[in-house]
């Protein structure tokens, strides 16, 4: 029998010092919930300011991918569960200042009403699949009846499923990489400009084409701006949290970081709508593709290299 003497809590496998519990299932979680949140909230806010019809494809069309994505997200958190047969019991109890309590309800309204706001169009999108189910036809005219109430729920629930992907991290005070307020609105953003840019994939009318390519362009803005503040948060704060950045700035996860999620997945998008903008046509799915790229790297870089940092002791 070998004996031995730990005198250190900086040797505990898998949590210290280094975490290595979350892996990619959380990664993809977090943008197809981000994704998701960011397409049911720009479908509602357009249906209540009268556009559906105007913006045909960001309340009608893409909108349908959303269900998916949750359903994604879900199926990589259950996945991710060690205790798989347990799980309901985070629907026991709900504690606000838990992001995975929070997320669980977010998540659990959400679903259902992801699929009823896709099925609300149902009829209108696929003219030639009949309901031969009465209780089918009763729900699809429930649906398109309380669309409004539907739309009035899912703006805050799309807006806190997109904060929470972001809160989700931050709530981790133990790792400086992700003790930082700014994750919520940034991992928001970063939803609504991946949602905007299938919304722009999906855009037939010039109109609403003209509309969404001013929206990613602003997001992506906004998003470039958050990822300064966080910057400056890091180098304003603890000597930890600006080791840890190091691993964005200098670090094995630099490339990444800013080759595929600064440069190819906003700076160039960004360019390409501001030349899109002034007449000049590049093929939609260019600047799509590169968001989409940008944001799924973005939350593989955040989760990884947040696990890797630590506290100095």
């Amino acid at each position: 029998m070998k004996e031995e003497l730990f005198i250190s809590g900086r040797n505990i496998p898998n949590i210290d010092p280094t975490l290595h519990v979350w892996h990619w299932p959380i990664s993809v979680d977090l943008f197809f919930g981000g994704l998701a949140a960011g397409l049911l909230f720009f479908a509602a806010v357009f249906y209540l300011f009268g556009k559906e019809n105007e913006m045909r494809s960001a309340v009608k069309i893409a909108p349908i991918v959303a269900p998916i994505g949750i359903s994604v997200a879900l199926l990589c958190l259950f996945y991710d569960l060690t205790h798989k047969a347990y799980f309901w019991r985070l629907y026991l109890t709900f504690r606000f200042e838990s992001p995975m309590s929070f997320g669980s309800w977010v998540l659990l309204f959400i679903t259902p009403l992801s699929f009823l706001w896709v099925f609300s169009y149902w009829r209108e999108l696929f003219p030639n699949f009949i309901l031969n189910y009465k209780w089918a036809v009763y729900i699809e005219n429930l649906t398109i009846k309380y669309r409004k109430l539907m739309a009035i729920l899912i703006i805050p629930l799309a807006i806190s499923l997109g904060v929470y992907t972001g809160i989700l991290l931050s709530a981790f005070n133990a790792r400086p990489l992700w003790n930082n307020a700014i994750l919520g609105p940034l991992f928001l953003t970063s939803g609504l400009t991946t949602a905007s840019a299938v919304i722009l994939y999906f855009a037939k009318m010039k109109t609403e084409k003209k509309i969404f390519s001013k929206i990613l362009l602003g997001l992506i803005v906004v998003q470039l701006f958050l990822f300064v503040h966080m910057l400056m948060g890091y180098y304003s704060s603890s000597e930890a949290q600006m080791i840890a950045a190091e691993l964005l700035f200098g670090g094995e996860f630099t490339y990444l970081f800013f080759g595929v999620v600064l440069i190819l997945g906003l700076v160039v998008p960004a360019f390409i709508e501001v030349l899109d903008l002034l007449g000049v046509k590049v093929p939609v799915i260019i600047p799509v593709l590169l968001v989409l790229i940008g944001g799924i790297v973005f939350r593989f870089v955040m989760v990884d290299a947040g696990q890797i940092s630590h506290f100095i002791y």
